[in-house]
């Protein structure tokens, strides 16, 4: 393999890339949604600056992918963190759990979602729609909200679902310190709302030491939606970089 070869490389291993050179697009993208209150001091401790916390937020979410191009089905859940930077208002995502290892490679190495394995749910029991979460064989997170119990105005499960979001991009250096460290920020495009709902909602997170989001505990139950959309998801983009801390915006 020549220089070209190699630079032309997508991932590891060469010969048989983690995940396809596609942008994936994904349809009948299916939402569970816990937005709940939490300790303002547990958030500060895990949200980096130059964001910045208004309200003690936290987004609770499990996504059921129903046909993702280049992946194929697979589930998701994890924390979004409510945030401001500068005077834009996002979403600091802050943990995210996968039953899919090109999802999590891809998700980790082209962009920086905090992707790590996990087994997540969705599904109807009875009259109410359940998301859980386990790691290996453990139950970190249950979520249940009334099934389709009253309209969402569309307009407002698209503000929910496509506002920008900000991650943590970190690649280690070979003697142990950053050879990047970056905050990037990413959003959803092309986004088509086809059902939205609310209703009434519970959630419980169980403490974990590698799966920790009963750090961020439950106070209160602020609002819950169900919603399904198609949608694509943008490049990141860096916007702060902690080694010479510059905006790169």
């Amino acid at each position: 393999m020549n220089r070209a070869g190699v630079l032309a490389t997508l991932s590891t291993p060469v010969t048989a890339p983690a995940y396809a050179p596609v942008a994936a697009r994904f349809t009948d993208r299916e939402y569970l949604t816990v937005v709940y209150r939490t300790d303002p001091e547990a958030l500060r401790a895990v949200v980096p600056e130059p964001l910045r916390v208004d309200e003690p937020l936290v987004r609770f979410e499990v996504m059921r992918m129903r046909d993702v191009t280049g992946y194929g089905p697979y589930v998701e859940a994890g924390q979004a963190i409510p945030v401001r930077f500068g005077d834009e208002r996002g979403e600091y995502l802050h943990a995210m759990y996968l039953d899919s290892f090109a999802a999590t490679a891809a998700g980790r190495e082209v962009s920086a979602y905090p992707k790590a394995m996990g087994t997540p749910a969705l599904f109807t029991d009875h009259s109410a729609l359940v998301g859980t979460l386990d790691y290996g064989s453990v139950r970190v997170a249950t979520a249940t909200m009334g099934y389709k119990h009253r309209p969402l105005d569309p307009e407002l499960a698209r503000e929910q679902i496509a506002v920008p979001t900000y991650m943590l991009k970190v690649v280690p250096g070979y003697d142990g310190t950053p050879r990047v460290c970056e905050l990037v920020r990413t959003r959803i495009t092309d986004l088509v709302v086809k059902e939205a709902h609310t209703g009434p909602a519970r959630l419980q997170l169980f403490a974990h030491v590698l799966a920790p989001l009963a750090d961020l505990p439950v106070h209160e139950i602020v609002s819950a939606s169900h919603i399904v959309t198609d949608l694509t998801l943008d490049k990141a983009v860096p916007v702060h970089d902690y080694l010479t801390e510059e905006d790169a915006s």
